[in-house]
């Protein structure tokens, strides 16, 4: 439709998604580095008259006024959900081009990917812009990744907006006005997706079907990393490893950072620190442990240097409108940067990754590419080819992270036939499709320790379900006790890497003394008992966008209590545990729980959902709950995923009165066999009031790595038995080998691929 000063476009992509565009004059090229999904085939009827037009999806509805322009979004029975503020609504300064939303009553909106401030965003400003923000602090603001996309909540409603366009774009949620929020951009189009869902899941289930999902990891990486800036030489690496077996801390991965390059060049070795590379990683292998390495985009400008040689004959790098190679300072000296936003930057990056892939490297952390440079300016008029539309920087900025992730994926999967590990400091929206992230340079401070548990929460609701931080903090030196409660954190996060900076102390889990080291080894060790609950998870959010770490506000969305200061740090840790940071200085905590009954992970007591309680605290003892009714799958501690378990697969179960429900997957944990049925897959349902737990039948062509089924019954008090298909079978009272809980009922009866039936 045209207006007097505009061109628009109104698609129902899906019946839960309305795509909005509009542009000064014509609409531009259709193109998106971050949407990859297309629109549905979708029943959607549309009428108009003098006054209005209207979009109708049968989930959501668009009233678009004539006179003047303005969109409100409403539900079928005419809920107002989200409407351009009257008098404002979409217009330009210049080429800057804003939308202006009206704030409803009570409105909150959360989201927005990494960003910090509250988990509640309402009464705030933010900028994307992707920033090397060293040491950052809780109100900086740009980061180094930009996710435009936010959801808002009032009166029982939710809905979601991701604004696709990869200018610098500026979001207001009520900041220094009472009237609207908005967001808008320096150039470009206007040009947003309307979601809409019951659920605050679903609508990031709407949002990861337009940005695409999250490949399944390879299994190694969500074991223990091991990081440091910089392990080296060789002896020194192998220490670490040596190390971390001997004092039986469970460890999957060891990273290097800059120091392993010959004079901080790509794609070289510095041979007096690495004399043998492959020799290496294959020693490291056989203990169990995988190696990644950091990557930087800044090409050396140096006569001789392959990389720069090849990448001047292939004619890859960034360039000014005069045709020279932009040059900007990084740790190298000068350097060209590759244009990954076009194929033949990308092809250049996917052949040059090769040689880490025949190193035996088994991971790329992308580092740098926010693009950072000495000085912290790169030129506005440096070009990027843009797959064909060549732009500049204010445009290309923002998604040249995604698009170097994007070539490091791709090549090393290419050159291995393996899923590799990708990790990256900057990004943008659909970044999980290749990577996962870290939250940068932190601090070794409570705060940030907190602040990072924000950062992942909102990255989880905005479609990233992969992240981290350093733990024990990148930028100085933690004490004791804030060590200790940030390993045991780090635990119950996606990602788990420890990481120190250069001239800090050691931050290995033994430089701290032995009480330390005892509460690093039982936190780390319960994740890899854990393992098959968490790969389960990880393995749903492939399939549904749905974050592994659960900001409360996911399930408990028009809960109120869950944006209050004192509990927006709660978490759920996949759908069971109930995770409560708090400093390691405090001996008390206010913790919320919500609606149900939950379980002290630690002691099996049993709290009332919809209610405060002060907890004591103490550093030993990470505030953790289990959901009534939860499902979770254990295996006996291993020092690597490369280990296997014993053959019993431990079925934890936590009496409740409702129904749930859990996903229990395996695979090979490297290949992409399971794409072809190359897995294991059971569903297991919980019936509270049947006093029934059904075990579905194996889906898959996998066999399980586990023969036997251990059941363990939490809370159900004096029960002697259980019938499994009709047999009955002796319960035995038990401890937890994770905790020491008395009183848990076990039996151990056939991992059969067929039904199991277990009623008590």
């Amino acid at each position: 439709m045209r207006t007097q000063n505009a061109e628009v476009e109104l698609t129902a992509y899906s019946p839960s998604v309305v795509r909005v565009r509009i542009a000064k004059g014509a609409l531009g090229r259709d193109f998106s580095y971050a949407v990859t999904g297309k629109p549905q085939v979708v029943a959607a009827t549309i009428t108009q008259d003098a006054t209005q037009l209207t979009l109708s999806t049968g989930l959501v509805t668009a009233r678009v006024s004539k006179q003047p322009f303005a969109i409100t979004f409403t539900t079928i029975d005419g809920k107002v959900i989200n409407q351009d503020e009257p008098g404002l609504g979409t217009s330009w300064i210049g080429e800057e081009v804003t939308t202006y939303k009206k704030l409803q009553a009570g409105e909150r909106f959360i989201g927005l990917g990494e960003k910090g401030g509250n988990l509640d965003r309402r009464g705030s400003a933010y900028t994307n812009w992707n920033t090397d923000a060293y040491a950052y602090t809780k109100s900086t603001d740009p980061l180094y990744a930009s996710i435009p996309f936010y959801i808002g909540v009032h009166n029982g409603l939710s809905y979601g907006i991701f604004f696709d366009n990869s200018y610098r774009t500026d979001f207001n949620f009520g900041a220094s006005n009472d009237r609207f929020s908005s967001f808008g951009a320096q150039g470009g189009e206007m040009d947003y997706y309307f979601i809409h869902h019951p659920q605050t899941a679903g609508i990031v289930r709407e949002y990861t079907a337009l940005t695409g999902r999250m490949p399944l990891p390879p299994l190694w990486s969500l074991g223990y990393q091991q990081n440091r800036y910089s392990y080296y030489p060789e002896a020194e690496v192998m220490r670490i490893a040596q190390t971390l077996r001997e004092k039986k801390i469970p460890a999957d991965g060891i990273t290097l950072d800059v120091h392993y390059m010959d004079a901080y060049k790509l794609f070289t070795w510095d041979k007096s620190r690495f004399p043998d590379p492959s020799a290496m990683t294959r020693r490291l292998a056989a203990m169990g442990f995988r190696t990644t390495v950091i990557v930087d985009p800044g090409i050396k400008i140096e006569k001789g240097y392959g990389a720069y040689e090849r990448g001047l004959k292939d004619d890859i790098f960034l360039k000014y409108a005069d045709g020279s190679n932009y040059s900007g300072e990084v740790w190298p000296g000068w350097c060209h940067f590759p244009d990954f936003t076009a194929e033949a930057g990308r092809a250049w990056w996917r052949k040059e990754v090769r040689t880490f892939a025949d190193a035996g490297v088994a991971g790329l952390w992308n580092d740098m590419n926010e693009i950072s440079t000495w000085g912290q300016a790169m030129p506005n008029n440096v070009l990027f080819g843009f797959d064909g539309a060549a732009t500049t920087h204010k445009e290309g900025r923002n998604v040249y992270a995604l698009q170097m992730t994007r070539a490091s994926y791709e090549g090393m999967k290419q050159a291995t036939g393996k899923r590799p590990f990708m990790l990256t400091r900057a990004g943008f929206a659909g970044l999980q499709r290749y990577t996962a992230i870290w939250t940068g340079d932190n601090t070794a401070t409570e705060e940030h320790m907190l602040l990072g548990v924000r950062l992942l929460n909102s990255l989880g609701v905005s479609g990233v379900p992969f992240a981290g931080m350093d733990v024990g903090g990148f930028s100085g030196s933690p004490t004791a006790s804030l060590y200790a409660r940030w390993m045991a954190l780090g635990a119950f996060t996606p990602y788990f890497r420890n990481h120190a900076e250069f001239g800090t102390r050691s931050s290995e889990p033994w430089t701290y003394g032995d009480q330390v080291l005892d509460i690093s080894r039982k936190y780390i060790g319960l994740r890899y008992r854990l393992m098959p609950y968490l790969y389960s998870a990880f393995h749903d959010a492939s399939a549904t966008g749905e974050p592994v770490m659960r900001t409360l506000a996911i399930d408990y969305t028009h809960d109120p209590r869950v944006y209050l200061s004192a509990f927006q740090h709660q978490y759920l840790f996949g759908k069971a545990f109930l995770v409560a940071p708090f400093e390691s200085t405090k001996e008390y905590g206010k913790v919320y729980f919500p609606p149900g009954k939950w379980y002290d992970l630690h002691t099996d007591e049993v709290d009332e959902g919809g209610r405060e309680r002060v907890v004591p605290l103490s550093l030993p003892v990470l505030p953790v709950w289990v959901k009534e009714g939860s499902i979770v799958p254990m295996q006996s501690l291993v020092q690597s995923t490369s280990e296997k378990p014993d053959g019993t697969l431990s079925l934890h179960i936590w009496k409740g009165e409702g129904n749930s429900s859990a996903t229990y997957y395996e695979d090979d944990g490297e290949s992409y066999a399971y794409e072809k049925g190359g897995y294991y897959r059971r569903m297991i349902g919980y019936d509270g009031a049947a006093r029934r737990i059904t075990v579905g039948a194996a889906a898959g062509s996998l066999a399980s790595k586990f023969g036997k089924l251990e059941l363990v019954l939490h809370g159900f008090g004096d029960q002697k038995t259980v019938t499994v298909n009709g047999t009955q079978v002796a319960l035995a009272r038990g401890t937890t080998e994770f905790s020491g809980t008395a009183g848990v009922l076990k039996a151990v009866i056939n991992n059969e691929r067929g039904e199991i039936a277990i009623a008590y």
